[in-house]
């Protein structure tokens, strides 16, 4: 197994089939991810999971740690913290948005079955492969 921030920068070699048993993208957590992600953190830090909470779309887990972290230390509201957290995919957007146009199409999505496509958009071509039962 192994793991890698950018797949585009892999040699065509290690792309092909069977080198790995499957290259997977993981994207952004999504709303119920956050969600989980948030609640874990606001009670790891001992805060209000009742509290006003931020928009945290495109944040990472890390962002909403940071966010959590922020409001404990400074003993401010989460919303508050929030303000000093600027997501990475607003830093970085462009190094955010890459990896997603580079998978789509050519990874399988990690969060759902089938191949991940990037805005929802389907592949124009999808090959179903099917296993026969070795003979002996």
């Amino acid at each position: 197994m192994t793991t890698g921030n950018d797949i585009s920068k892999l040699p065509p070699e290690f792309r092909r089939a069977e080198c790995f048993d499957g290259v997977f993208f993981l994207n952004l957590p999504d709303a119920e991810q956050r969600r989980a992600i948030r609640y874990l953190y606001l009670g790891q830090f001992e805060l209000d999971a009742k509290q006003k909470l931020p928009q945290d779309d495109n944040w990472t887990g890390t962002e909403i740690r940071a966010c959590c972290r922020l409001s404990a230390l400074l003993t401010v509201p989460v919303v508050q913290a929030a303000q000093n957290v600027v997501p990475v995919a607003v830093t970085a957007a462009e190094s955010v948005d890459r990896p997603r146009t580079c998978a789509s199409g050519r990874c399988l999505n990690a969060d759902q079955l089938g191949i991940y496509t990037h805005d929802g958009a389907q592949p124009s071509s999808r090959r179903k492969v099917t296993r026969s039962p070795l003979s002996n």
